[in-house]
């Protein structure tokens, strides 16, 4: 097994401390942490592509985060001796680019530091994962500068403590902007059963450190929390055939938005709520993904229609 060592962007150091999950950035304040790259077939450097790509049971490893593929491609770029990248054709480039190759099957200059990662592709059989979430797909990039992951192919999914989401088309994961999004039929799917099913699903996240209680300590920076942990997600925002499923309700509309600190979510356009035999529809909807206490509202001058049964649910 040969393996490279590979220093991220010296901005990632000061990426936000909730991004810790799936996500390759250093902690705040701290020294670049290099991302440990194996592979059972081999590694290959490419000095005028600048790139270092491991075949074969690849893995790449920073902190908690592990990557794993059939092959992974790390792009970089040459720094200069202050620590900025050299531009293309300068002294000093060339001198990063005449670094030996060490026995290990990395490069000196590379485990010196004098390279930059700007991005990671993981192609065929991807699996994200950190002590407690999962990610898989079949191509995964990610953008060490925008500090983006997109996550695309068959079978897409991402597991947490809490909840399972999945998506046909894209699995996009947001550092820098505490969002994840899952879009084309995507689901997500807490432990106890609820549910929300949309085209498009964004999630927003707080910072670790806004979590804490009083009178207890922060989530640590490392800490590799994500969707479903308790209290980290505080929004999702739902478009195109949203439906919102709780232990006795289908709520169905054009959008919706969520607030799981709350539990409530509230449904626009066209909505439909089914509890057992009965049926209403409406402009808007109240639904309380707690108690399963769904409330329908008229939209101005007009009317809330449907059929009820008596004594058959809490709808109203």
């Amino acid at each position: 097994m040969k393996f490279i060592y590979l220093l991220p962007a010296a901005a990632l150091a000061a990426a936000p401390a909730h991004a810790q999950d799936l996500n390759l950035g250093g902690q705040p304040g701290a020294a670049p942490v290099p991302i440990q790259i194996t592979a059972q077939q081999g590694i290959t450097w490419s000095q005028d592509a600048q790139t270092v790509t491991a075949n074969g049971d690849a893995k790449a490893v920073r902190g908690d985060v592990t990557v794993t593929a059939d092959q992974l491609v790390a792009h970089y770029v040459k720094k200069a001796a202050s620590g900025t990248p050299a531009p293309a054709g300068t002294p000093a480039q060339a001198a990063a680019a005449s670094q030996p190759t060490s026995a290990n099957g990395g490069t000196d200059g590379l485990d010196q530091g004098n390279a930059q990662l700007t991005e990671l592709d993981a192609i065929g059989n991807v699996h994200i994962y950190t002590p407690t979430d999962n990610a898989w797909g079949d191509h995964a990039v990610y953008s060490m500068a925008q500090q983006v992951l997109v996550l695309t192919g068959q079978h897409l999914k991402l597991t947490t403590q809490h909840d399972t989401v999945t998506a046909k088309d894209s699995i996009e994961y947001y550092a820098g902007e505490h969002k994840a999004i899952a879009r084309g039929n995507a689901l997500i799917v807490a432990d106890d059963g609820r549910s929300i099913a949309a085209d498009v699903i964004v999630g927003y996240f707080a910072a670790q450190a806004d979590n804490a209680k009083p009178g207890t300590k922060p989530v640590a920076a490392s800490s590799p929390d994500a969707l479903g942990q308790a209290g980290n997600l505080q929004k999702v925002e739902a478009f195109g055939h949203v439906v919102i499923k709780t232990t006795t309700d289908t709520a169905t509309g054009d959008r919706g938005i969520y607030l799981p600190p709350t539990g409530q979510a509230r449904l626009g356009g066209n909505v439909h709520i089914i509890h057992g035999p009965n049926e209403l529809e409406g402009a808007d909807a109240l639904v309380n993904m707690k108690t399963g206490v769904a409330t329908l509202l008229a939209g101005p001058g007009g009317h809330v229609s449907g059929v009820v049964l008596p004594n058959s649910g809490k709808t109203k």
